[in-house]
């Protein structure tokens, strides 16, 4: 049996087209028992909308994009994605609106950036942006973008979503200096992105208000690996400091398998603090302290602040959700 139509619905309910048609698209131009006659018969016949039609007609794909500038394993490898994802995917859920996923840490040929110039989707959340990605600007000009984090190159009316992560970076830095530390390091992440700049100018303002030693500051590019290479760096170093800020969980778990592996205690010969509260912070050993940001709010606040935009209500430009420490044994 085919897919009912929209002709068909009209016929079983007895009233014209164009009555079913407002009644599908949310019309209150409807008469109660027009209303009530049309429903019934959508539930009788089984009846669902042709996205693609109703596409044509109203000029709006009901679609979003979530674009995320980086590539395939260090976005499925970093849970701070998938927390982010969760959150956006909830809210759209209860709306009409599919979620696109894109992908790409460039966009040769300009292949994602056509797609949605060319009308793919009516908006659009774009989230882990670096100083390179400079397709993003192509992609606001076209259609309505929120961004999760400070855009890289701000603009006024940009809408932003974001946590203060200059405050993310004292409190962290702050813990290090309440335990007694007095030589410290910062693994950062990659400092083309303004959440990384900005968490480790937090922890310099912390560590220069605290009169502290800054023994080395290693980019470590948020990923485990960068994590790893930089604790190996600090113990080639002969100076291995007595604390690490370490800008995500997911590089944190990399520095303390290297400083286990290399005898050195955590937190009893260097403290260690990271940033996410993601699950990582619970599954290594010692589970660690870490500055919570609220990764699932902010999927889901991204993703009400665009449909906010795209149907025309007022919306925050700029909304910043707070950090919290999270106190565990690494510190």
């Amino acid at each position: 049996m085919g897919r009912a139509t929209i002709e068909e619905v009209a016929a079983a309910a007895g009233v014209s087209r164009s009555t079913v048609s407002r009644v599908v698209n949310g019309s209150t131009a409807v008469s109660p028992e027009a209303l009530a006659a049309v429903r019934r018969a959508i539930d009788e016949l089984n009846y669902v909308p042709n996205r693609a039609a109703r596409s044509l007609a109203s000029r709006q794909t009901h679609a979003i994009a979530l674009i995320v500038p980086e590539d395939t394993t260090r976005f499925f490898g970093d849970p701070f994605f998938g927390a982010i994802v969760a959150g956006i995917s909830a809210r759209i859920t209860r709306t009409d609106y599919i979620l696109n996923l894109l992908i790409a840490s460039d966009d040769p040929g300009a292949k994602m950036t056509s797609f949605v110039r060319n009308g793919g989707v009516d908006g659009a959340i774009i989230v882990s942006h670096h100083t390179s990605d400079s397709f993003v600007d192509r992609i606001a000009e076209a259609v309505p973008v929120v961004f999760g984090g400070r855009p890289v190159q701000a603009r006024p009316g940009d809408y932003v979503v974001d946590v203060d992560n200059v405050i993310g970076g004292r409190i962290a830095t702050q813990r290090l200096i309440d335990r007694g530390c007095r030589r410290i390091a910062t693994v950062s992440g990659s400092l083309t992105m303004p959440a990384a700049v900005d968490r480790l100018q937090g922890f310099r303002e912390a560590a220069a208000a605290g009169g502290l030693q800054r023994v080395a500051e290693i980019d470590g590019g948020f990923t485990e690996e960068g994590g790893a290479d930089a604790a190996r760096r600090l113990l080639a170093s002969g100076e291995l400091p007595d604390g690490i800020f370490v800008a995500s969980d997911l590089m944190a778990r990399g520095v303390l398998h290297v400083l286990r592996g290399a005898g050195v205690r955590v937190p009893g010969d260097v403290a260690i603090v990271g940033f996410d509260d993601s699950q990582i912070a619970l599954s290594v050993d010692p589970p660690l302290t870490t500055v919570r940001q609220p990764m699932y709010a902010q999927g889901e606040t991204m993703a009400s602040v665009l449909l906010d935009v795209l149907a025309g209500r007022d919306a925050e430009r700029v909304t910043i959700l707070p950090t919290e420490l999270v106190v565990r044994a690494s510190a």
